[in-house]
């Protein structure tokens, strides 16, 4: 079984959605449909999903805006963890920021998910001594 990893495709949108609702990655007020259609309109080709024989096993949406780039959905179905899935999904996502000239990488992690914590850790990133703030603007 050869865990692949490929462009994101429409297809594969109910998939995605139920593998974020399985990790619990969806959170009020984020609405997935409009996350994933966000991301289609503005960087389509900086967003992969992790097939295996077909079935989306995880999934990862990466932006630039010619800063810093960002991690966000990074999702490795339970079931299909610790097999180096979601190390490969921050590969990919990695050699397509530094092909596009991205030298910082960030991410943020929900204070209370400790697994997630250390698994960044040990795909290599450190935590930064800053606090992120956010702002709704819908």
């Amino acid at each position: 079984m050869n865990c692949k990893i490929v462009p994101y495709q429409q297809k594969y949108r109910d998939a995605v959605i139920a593998l974020w609702k399985k990790c619990s990655l969806i959170h009020p007020p984020n609405d997935p449909d409009k996350d994933i259609e966000e991301k289609i309109r503005f960087q389509p080709n900086l967003f992969f999903v992790a097939t295996l024989n077909g079935e989306v096993v995880g999934s990862v949406m990466v932006g630039y805006e010619g800063h810093r780039g960002w991690l966000n959905y990074l999702a490795v179905a339970p079931e299909h963890r610790r097999r180096g899935y979601g190390r490969k999904l921050v590969e990919k996502a990695t050699a397509e920021l530094a092909q596009i000239g991205c030298q910082k990488l960030n991410l943020q992690v929900r204070k209370d998910t400790a697994a997630a914590v250390e698994f960044y850790k040990q795909v290599g990133f450190k935590e930064d001594e800053c606090l992120s703030f956010g702002k709704r603007l819908k």
